[in-house]
């Protein structure tokens, strides 16, 4: 088999041919798929080996130590023999993969020939073909999450211990200096967490990148920008903890750490920096100085790493190997995006060339991947467009009262929850009705007051004494019949979807631009309903990242319902699961920019997560199978030291410094489409702006569709132009 090694006397880097690693009791066989450099630890190495020797002594005085040691105790000539043969020798590169098991070594039962497992360890996590792992050095890839982002699994352990040494708390400001691999990681883990972040490095396209993920801002430490940032966020004190993940001879981010450093506060080093500590500043703040040990618990422990002698949970919860299963879960659910960090995968055979590249800094990155013989060059990660809306927008007219409606379709939803409200409504009057029969159109006629039924669509777009049309049909033909009416110069209401594929998205907006016509609303109630509203305004402002839990309890379709027929009406969640996004996406305040989403095999259960620019996600679960006594929708948002429930539209809390909770509203419950309705009448009335923006519906449907499409795709889906 390959292996990457380094002679550190002559700095020769080296593809070598080596015999296949024994498959050892307590321990597995692994095939790497993929294998990540480490652009910090390993550069580091690979720019060392390339010094001269005094160079070499300079950089490492902790081994000149060493050497002075066994100069003392067995003279100068064995020393030097011991060095020299040292320095000659091949060594390793590498401790963070993801591969294939391919034997099971005797005391394993906790995983099989062909798991898929993540692997940690300078020792066993090699950039080789073949590599033995000890039991707790490796950890099952969650299903649903690609190779190549579990070969993030041991430096994002590295990451996490720090995170866990810093003992973030929701709502809390943390400085993370060096924007490099670890630091971009730290950063999303932080805002997963729900703590501000300000991020310091030199580089403009590491601070960009923090800022996408999650960061409130980021700058260059020498600039005053980084100071600013801090003193707005805590109006003075300072931030609460500094991550250390820089590199490098200089003590600037010692000194930085001081001076933006709260009284108390807390100082993590995770790279390998300067650590002179200036003693004034650090004695009168009294800061806590604390250093993160690698990947966790049980690192340089012998009997943890090669005896698999686990640490007891209850006395210590999270070990080396429990981080390296956390962090898969974290990226498996989509709370840490580590495909942005990835700038290069190269193919193994040209390992060496790869090294190169970066040491001479032809080769900018900030994660680098290996991809190994056997494994299929992997299709660039799902992508879903959020079409931009560039409107010209053609003079409203006026409208007069009442406002004319015409409906197109007269089924359940609009028997039950639109019409009864446009009725009773003063200023609006039902004009016409168009159904596919007739009968269904004079029952609708008869019941509501419409002064006309017709199953001649064209005649009723051409109406000019119609204002707007609602349509409320079937599912597949939505983005059609609203093309059909924007074109027609109405001011369009379409219950959800808008649209159940990328084209008929497309389709609507090129209506739009070509009739100037952008008077567009869609069926999204629930940010209307009285009772969310009341608790958002109760909730108040909020500052950092949140986290929302949205739990949809639809229960079971009726056998022969139409919405059954995916084939032409699209999933149950691409029909209805714009609402729950929609909510989301207005309480958070943003469009999301990624979709994740996993489902279990035989039913039509979900798991979405979203991630939205300023780090917060919304995981919404949309189950089938629950019971059909539970709520249908409970929802919670967390952010800032406060907490938003709703339960079922019936009742809301919130709590923070004083609790709230609302009164407990009638058995019918109001989800806003009263709300909504006279919103858009309103709209139309006088000419103003829609209800919801045009753009954030046209988010909302793309990342409705992107479900389906991370659902094939088994990994994240990037929503291209979200803001």
């Amino acid at each position: 088999m390959k292996q990457v090694v380094q002679n550190y006397k002559s700095g020769e880097l080296a593809l070598l041919d080596v015999p296949v690693p024994g498959c050892k009791p307590g321990g597995v066989l692994v095939r790497s798929a993929y294998s990540l450099i480490s652009t910090g630890t390993e550069l580091m190495k690979v720019s060392e080996a390339g010094m001269s020797m005094v160079g070499k002594a300079r950089s490492r005085p902790d081994q000149v130590a060493k050497v002075v040691q066994s100069v003392a105790a067995n003279g100068v000539p064995a020393t030097y023999r011991k060095v020299m043969g040292k320095l000659d020798s091949y060594t390793p590169l590498g401790y963070s993969l993801c591969g294939v098991v391919e034997q099971v070594g005797a005391g394993i039962d906790d995983v099989k020939v062909g798991d898929l497992v993540a692997c940690a360890g300078n020792e066993h996590a090699l950039h080789a073909e073949l590599n033995w792992v000890p039991k707790n050095l490796y950890a099952r890839v969650p299903d649903g999450l690609a190779p190549r982002h579990a070969a993030f699994g041991t430096v994002g352990s590295i990451a996490l211990q720090g995170v866990r040494q810093g003992e973030s708390r929701l709502g809390e400001v943390a400085l993370v200096i060096g924007l490099g691999l670890i630091g971009q990681l730290v950063v999303q883990l932080l805002a997963a967490s729900g703590v501000r972040v300000v991020g310091a490095d030199p580089d403009p396209a590491r601070c960009e990148l923090a800022e996408r993920l999650g960061a409130a801002a980021c700058g260059d430490p020498a600039s005053a920008a980084v100071e600013t940032a801090v003193a707005e966020l805590t109006d003075g004190h300072g931030v609460d903890q500094v991550y250390l993940a820089a590199g490098g001879g200089s003590n600037q981010p010692v000194e930085l750490a001081a001076r933006l450093c709260r009284d108390r506060g807390r100082v993590v080093d995770i790279g390998k920096c300067r650590l002179d500590l200036p003693w004034n500043a650090y004695y009168e703040k009294e800061l806590d100085v604390r250093f993160s040990r690698s990947y966790g618990p049980g690192r340089y422990d012998p009997e943890y790493e090669l005896q698999g002698r686990d640490y007891p949970i209850g006395y210590v919860r999270w070990t080396e190997r429990r981080n390296l299963a956390c962090f898969l879960d974290l990226m498996a659910r989509g709370g840490v995006d580590v495909e942005p960090l990835v700038s290069h995968v190269a193919d193994f055979d040209d390992a060496v060339e790869t090294y190169r590249s970066l040491k001479d800094g032809e080769l900018k990155a900030v994660a680098v991947l290996f991809r190994y013989p056997g494994q299929e060059v992997e299709a660039e990660a799902p992508v879903v467009a959020v079409p931009s809306v560039n409107v010209k927008r053609s003079p409203v007219r006026a409208v007069r009262t009442p406002v004319r409606l015409a409906f197109v379709g007269a089924g359940n939803y609009a028997s039950s929850m639109l019409l009864p409200h446009l009725a009773q409504r003063d200023g609006v009057e039902l004009s016409t009705v168009v159904t596919t029969t007739a009968l269904s159109g004079a029952n609708a006629q008869r019941k509501f007051g419409f002064t006309g039924a017709t199953t001649d669509l064209d005649a009723v777009l051409g109406d000019e004494s119609v204002d707007a049309v609602f349509v409320v049909t079937r599912h597949s033909s939505h983005a059609e019949l609203t093309r059909k009416a924007l074109l027609a110069g109405k001011a369009v209401f379409v219950e959800k979807p808008l649209a159940l594929t990328e084209d008929e998205l497309a389709g609507v907006l090129s209506a739009v631009e070509e009739s100037g016509n952008d008077r567009l609303q869609v069926g999204f109630n629930r940010r209307f309903a009285p009772l969310l509203q009341e608790a958002r305004k109760r909730f108040g402002t909020r500052t950092g990242p949140a986290s929302l839990r949205y739990l949809v309890n639809a229960g079971r379709l009726d056998h022969g319902s139409w919405y059954l027929r995916q084939g032409t009406e699209g999933s149950r969640f691409a029909g209805e699961g714009g609402h729950f996004i929609d909510t989301a996406s207005w309480l958070l305040e943003a469009d999301p920019v990624s979709v994740y989403a996993v489902a279990p095999s035989g039913n039509e259960d979900l798991q979405v997560v979203l991630r939205y620019p300023d780090g917060s996600t919304a995981t919404i679960s949309y189950v089938t199978t629950g019971s059909s006594g539970f709520p249908k929708e409970t929802l919670d948002l967390i952010a800032d030291g406060k907490v938003l429930r709703l339960d079922d539209f019936v009742r809301a809390s919130v709590y923070g410094r004083k609790r709230w909770v609302s009164s407990r509203l009638p058995k019918a419950r109001d989800k806003g489409q009263n709300a909504e309705l006279a919103a858009f009448v309103k709209a139309v009335r006088t000419g103003g702006p829609m209800p919801v923006p045009l753009q954030s519906l046209v988010a909302t449907t793309a990342a409705t569709l992107a479900v389906r499409a991370g659902l094939a795709g088994g990994a994240p889906v990037t929503l291209a132009g979200a803001r």
